[in-house]
């Protein structure tokens, strides 16, 4: 067995991250509406054997996200549903902090995302819109507006 190093045991894209993998039930889609969207770049792409896409790597600024279709065939299949599975619900909000929210909100809108709260300055120092795609994940867009304390996060929030 060949000796493994920390450098080569995975991508630097990977070295300091939890990497979100997303299922959907249609992953070709999903990347069009994400690329439209949130200016998303594909990094990768595996196809499933009977169609779809079984794996595939896309980029949103420098975050990278997973995702592939629900039904694609990867060990534990069963355990990975789309959102719709789910009735709709989700359980897991994508937060991803981009240099203007309110810009990517209005594209991501005309793309058909559902503005789930409009862009709007938060207690904790940074403007948010909260969103839901076509797949029916939740997104967390966040531009960075002020630093500010924990403790005057908690003054502004129970002001609120």
């Amino acid at each position: 067995m060949t000796e493994r190093t920390a450098a080569t045991e995975f991508a630097d894209r990977y070295r300091h991250a939890v990497i979100p993998h997303i299922m959907v039930d249609d992953a070709a889609a999903a990347i069009d509406f994400y690329e439209r969207a949130f200016d998303a770049r594909e990094d990768f792409r595996l196809d499933a054997p009977g169609g779809g896409i079984l794996h595939a790597e896309i980029r949103i600024g420098e975050s990278v996200l997973m995702l592939g279709d629900a039904g694609g065939g990867e060990a534990g299949a069963g355990s990975f549903v789309a959102p719709a599975a789910l009735g709709g619900a989700t359980t897991v909000g994508l937060h991803v902090f981009v240099p203007d929210v309110d810009s990517l909100a209005e594209r991501a809108k005309a793309a058909g995302a559902e503005i789930l709260q409009p862009p709007t300055d938060m207690f904790h120092g940074d403007r948010t819109v909260i969103l839901k795609d076509p797949s029916g994940h939740v997104w967390v867009f966040l531009t960075h507006l002020e630093d500010i304390s924990e403790a005057e996060i908690r003054l502004r929030m129970a002001a609120e």
